[in-house]
């Protein structure tokens, strides 16, 4: 659920620095949704849905290079969806915002899960 928060915030923020938040509107799902299709397609196959990886932090690795994966797929579904060229500038942003993100929110997920008592 976090990731997909995450990618929510990705999505909202490009359109935010583009200073077409306010009007985008239904418009975001083209881009949300291809980035959501992506990153469940390519996640699993890093084992990000793994909970002994995700609450690793030796395994921060594996959500950046997921989103350095996902991004030219989440580019090509969403040039498929809108018809529209896939401009090489917009993957290797969103790859990097979407590395940095996941990697951030990742970060702190495991940093919070090592400091809960584990009662059980």
């Amino acid at each position: 659920m976090g990731d997909l928060l995450v990618l929510a915030l990705v999505t909202l923020l490009g359109f935010a620095t583009h200073g077409e938040l306010a009007t985008a509107g239904s418009r975001m799902l083209s881009t949300f949704i291809p980035l959501c299709v992506a990153w469940g397609l390519v996640a699993p196959w890093l084992g990000l849905f793994t909970p002994a990886i995700a609450q690793d932090a030796r395994q921060l690795w594996r959500p950046a290079l997921a989103a350095v994966l996902a991004a030219p797929l989440a580019g090509w579904l969403r040039g498929f969806w809108l018809n529209a060229p896939i401009l090489p500038v917009f993957i290797l942003v969103i790859a990097a915002i979407m590395a940095l993100s996941l990697v951030l929110w990742r970060g702190i997920w495991v940093f919070v899960r090592s400091r809960q008592v584990n009662y059980g």
